[in-house]
């Protein structure tokens, strides 16, 4: 059974529970609210659905070598059918978390909101969507990094202050969470939720700005850490990025050509293409974009940090037929390749991308080492990305379940398998494995990122310092490991040679240095608690 959770929802019956923030010694006046205040149409509602999909729960078994996705976000500006075209935009994005999916709509005067657990197209149902009106909307897929998994922690969060309904999604992780949950409590707060979206939702409520757009602009400020959001009131989106720019937001147009165009917000311009809409640029660092009737302003809330964009976004995470931080993923995990078979290239008979994410690395280093491609291993994707991570033994099973070798293409070869990164080396290892089972004479493991030495607090779910074998070990103790006959790692400096452009954008490469851009803090003050019984 699946368990949605509707707020604010047209001719769904109330059932509230409320999230409160207090400020000047816990007045009420200064109350804010998950339920819609009296008046306002249909607070939370929990309505069980059934599952339509076997495949979520195949998800559960888990590669366990594998870097989390954060999350993504969509919003729409003046089109009639808002919440179809954030659910396509959502689509788009799937692959930045599969662990649940929500959508919010505006009309001008009310804000509804519908998230639950699960794949967007098994969420978003016709019959859900009709429930959506508006021409407005915002919409969240996530992959939990901080909070825990539960449907109260799902995205968008829909909340009522006396500066109005307001709805939020984030991307990222704010690393002061711990202190400023602390100074929050201190004057009142209460928190039912884990998410840190939740602490920018209760610094809007707390500030002493006079307006709401004032008030965005202090709470970010007060934030340190990533974050991509978008906000939605009744009548306005806003969509704002951290003063260094970690996470990926862009903005785009669809042409209007009977009166104002709709503005359209993403994490990744892959959500443009399917909606037909016309990149206009990335909504820079620092910087809190308003858009209303009266059309599109900006106010840059924070300036003076040096940019530091995810360099694992061109890695890994984003789609290589995105546009990320001004450059496009495809060229740059090609030139990843490309240098990879520069600085470590080997006699080898043919060049075997692990799937999906090592293909276009692959690509590239096949073509700089005039070595054949081809695709020895195949992808099963109706398993779908498994992040949960079971005992070692059903671990194994995941690897076998989601992929599988040609032996034809392998028997009697030597092998050169391209994967982005190796993190604690027991899918590698298991990798290694399958493709010399299937008859290759030799396997060369090359990974087009350097190694993974240290967690990141910035909104990607990686392993504790601890569990990253590439922490503990050298490069030949892990080649051991993995059985591989060789292995190598693109250099730092050949990873920031293949994403540099004429914008000489800076990046954050702390997984791979351990500096960090922003004060170090424990991952204790990220990471949520145990939850009780």
């Amino acid at each position: 059974m699946k368990s949605l959770l509707y707020q604010g929802v047209p001719g769904v019956a109330d059932q509230s529970q409320s999230l409160r923030a207090t400020s000047n010694g816990g007045h009420p006046e200064r109350s804010l609210a998950i339920s819609p205040p009296n008046g306002v149409e249909g607070p939370a509602f929990d309505s069980l659905v059934p599952s339509p999909s076997i495949s979520r729960s195949l998800q559960f078994i888990a590669a366990g070598d594998e870097l989390h996705e954060e999350c993504g976000v969509v919003a729409i500006h003046n089109h009639p059918h808002a919440a179809r075209e954030a659910y396509l935009g959502l689509y788009a994005l799937q692959h930045r978390g599969q662990e649940s999916a929500g959508i919010a709509t505006a009309d001008g005067l009310h804000l509804a909101n519908i998230k639950g657990m699960g794949l967007v197209s098994e969420i978003f149902t016709e019959d859900v969507l009709a429930k959506l009106p508006g021409t407005m909307s915002i919409g969240h897929t996530r992959y939990s990094t901080t909070g825990d998994s539960a449907l109260l922690n799902a995205q968008p969060i829909r909340v009522e202050s006396t500066k109005g309904l307001i709805a939020i999604a984030h991307n990222g992780n704010l690393v002061n969470l711990g202190s400023l949950r602390a100074r929050l409590e201190r004057e009142g707060a209460y928190f039912q939720t884990t998410s840190d979206s939740e602490i920018i939702v209760q610094l809007i409520a707390h500030s002493s700005a006079a307006t709401l757009v004032d008030a965005i602009a202090d709470s970010l400020s007060q934030v340190e850490g990533a974050f991509s959001i978008v906000m939605m009131t009744r009548d306005r989106i806003f969509a704002a990025r951290d003063p260094r720019g970690f996470r990926p937001l862009s903005m785009a147009r669809m042409k209007n050509p009977e009166g104002a165009d709709t503005i359209v917000f993403a994490s990744e311009s892959c959500a443009f293409d399917l909606l037909r809409a016309e990149f206009i640029r990335d909504i820079l660092p620092g910087e809190l974009v308003m858009v209303s009737e009266d059309g599109v302003t900006s106010r840059q809330y924070a300036s003076g940090a040096p940019q530091a964009s995810c360099i694992f976004e061109h890695v890994y995470f984003a789609r290589p037929d995105s546009r990320i931080f001004g450059r496009w993923v495809q060229e740059s995990r090609d030139q990843m390749g490309r240098q990879l078979a520069r600085e470590s290239g080997v006699p080898a008979d043919v060049v075997v991308p692990v799937p999906d994410s090592g293909v276009t690395a692959a690509l590239g280093y096949a073509e700089q080492a005039g070595i054949p491609f081809r695709f020895g291993l195949i992808r099963n994707h109706y398993v779908g990305r498994t992040f949960i991570e079971p005992e070692q033994r059903v671990r194994d099973f995941g690897v076998r379940l989601k992929l599988n070798p040609v032996h034809n293409l392998l028997a009697g070869k030597r092998v050169v398998l391209i994967d982005d990164s190796i993190i604690r080396g027991t899918t590698s290892r298991k990798i290694v494995r399958m493709v010399r089972g299937a008859g290759a004479t030799e396997v060369h493991l090359r990974i087009s990122c350097p190694p993974t030495i240290s967690p990141c607090f910035y909104g990607v779910d990686t392993p504790r310092k601890q569990d990253l074998i590439a922490a503990n070990h050298s490069v030949e103790e892990i080649r051991r490991f993995i059985e591989a006959d060789s292995l190598a790692y693109l250099s730092l400096d050949g990873l920031l040679a293949s994403v540099r452009d004429e914008k000489n954008i800076g990046y954050c490469t702390a997984c791979y240095t351990g500096n960090y851009p922003t004060q170090w803090v424990d991952v204790e003050e990220i990471l949520p608690a145990a939850v009780g019984s």
